[in-house]
């Protein structure tokens, strides 16, 4: 068996700032959602400007579905985050205080 030491025991610990950590951790989830939805955003943006360069003959049919591929991509991904987040939120919600 291993001997643990009590006194050197408690050093491992450190200490945690709860206030200053919720404040980082609700700034980085709110960065988080405005980063998804940002490249769903351009994602559909560069779609639409391949199946407009497309219909006028300036690009390939394979360039047009990749891009409209990546945009439905991206767009599946911010509403999967969406859903999830609202099903959280739900959840909370219906807990007894």
């Amino acid at each position: 068996m291993m001997n643990v030491s009590p006194i050197g025991a408690g050093e491992s610990i450190r200490q945690v700032d709860p206030v200053g950590s919720a404040a980082t951790v609700g700034d980085n989830f709110e960065a988080m959602f405005a980063k998804i939805a940002a490249n769903a955003r351009d994602a559909m943006r560069t779609g639409e400007a391949a199946a407009i360069s497309g219909v006028a003959g300036d690009t390939s049919v394979q360039s047009v579905v990749q891009s409209l591929m990546t945009a439905e991509e991206q767009l599946r991904a911010a509403v999967a985050v969406r859903d999830r987040v609202v099903a959280a939120y739900q959840e909370i919600a219906r807990m007894q205080i």
